[in-house]
């Protein structure tokens, strides 16, 4: 059974690339944060396609999907939702909000005020509300997909470290290539028909087998080690924290997975170390992203690989 669910892995990603043209490895990243329970944050140049593969994603998983553009008049209630008095009953009716949702696009996390990024972010690591002393659960696959904008500063409110880590990844889809451009012109993904990959059984299932992912004591101390050369190297101010650590463990085992695998090797720490590090480092300069990833490609080569038993 087992081996057949995780067949379903390529599938859904198939699926969304029908729309999203040559970015495979994102959507594989993004499949597997929701795998592995995790949240993802999008720091990325507007018109790359982020809202149409987010939307692709819920439909091929058959989720409610909501999206909220965040602005700096935003409040929280505007997110959670509000009590409203009724005159017929003479009660307080709560009329939820766009986050009870099973996928939720925070569209320009960073443009609204950091009162409402926390609300988010809350409900993000504890999967409910709570409003006037009443706690609502959110969906179990409750599923946030943030955005940013990597250029634009003026009038926004960066979120700072302690918030940043609870997203497992920080992800860009980029420009396409030159064929996979063209094909956009000539409209050749609009006739695309998405279906149903998953049910929410299945993501269910599929998360339980993530938990199940087998990963070598070995592999896992290597993790570690990269972990704490993060927090050793000269240009980083701020390494990954310990929260950070379980996530990249976490994130591999869910990567393995898409991969077809059951257990965990050094490949997988490597592929998503950017991925699981970019947005939890603070660096003692201000640099510009390629020299962020050249020290995470630093902290790669720096760490010997363990030999597989």
């Amino acid at each position: 059974m087992s081996e057949e669910l995780t067949k379903k892995i390529p599938e859904l990603i198939d699926e969304v690339e029908k729309v999203i043209l040559g970015k495979r490895e994102v959507i594989q990243l993004t499949v597997a944060s929701l795998l592995a329970g995790g949240h993802v944050l999008f720091e990325d140049i507007p018109g790359v396609g982020k809202t149409l593969m987010i939307k692709t994603l819920a439909q091929a998983i058959h989720g409610k999907f909501s999206r909220v553009q965040f602005t700096p008049d935003l409040f929280p209630s505007d997110i959670l939702g509000v009590s409203i008095f009724n005159n017929q009953t003479n009660q307080f009716e709560f009329r939820q909000g766009p986050i009870f949702t099973t996928v939720l696009l925070a569209d320009e996390i960073n443009r609204t005020s950091p009162r409402t990024q926390a609300a988010l972010l809350e409900a993000m690591s504890e999967g409910k509300v709570t409003i006037d002393n009443q706690t609502y659960s959110l969906s179990p696959h409750f599923f946030v997909l943030a955005t940013q904008n990597p250029i634009e500063y003026e009038g926004t409110y960066p979120l700072p470290e302690a918030q940043l880590d609870r997203f497992l990844f920080r992800l860009k889809i980029g420009y396409p290539s030159s064929e996979d451009e063209l094909a956009l012109m000539l409209g050749q993904q609009q006739s695309a028909v998405i279906r149903r990959v998953l049910t929410e059984q299945e993501v269910d299932e599929l998360k339980a087998l993530v938990e199940n992912v087998f990963v070598q004591e070995n592999v896992v101390k290597y993790a570690l080690q990269l972990v704490q050369a993060s927090r050793n190297h000269q240009g980083i101010n701020l390494g990954v924290s310990p929260r950070g650590s379980v996530a990249f463990v976490r994130g591999a085992k869910a990567y393995a997975l898409t991969q077809g695998r059951q257990y965990v090797i050094p490949e997988d720490l490597q592929k998503i170390l950017p991925a699981v590090f970019g947005h939890r480092l603070q660096l003692k300069n201000r640099t510009s992203e390629e020299e962020r990833e050249a020290i995470l490609r630093q902290i790669i080569e720096r760490v010997p690989v363990p030999i597989r038993r």
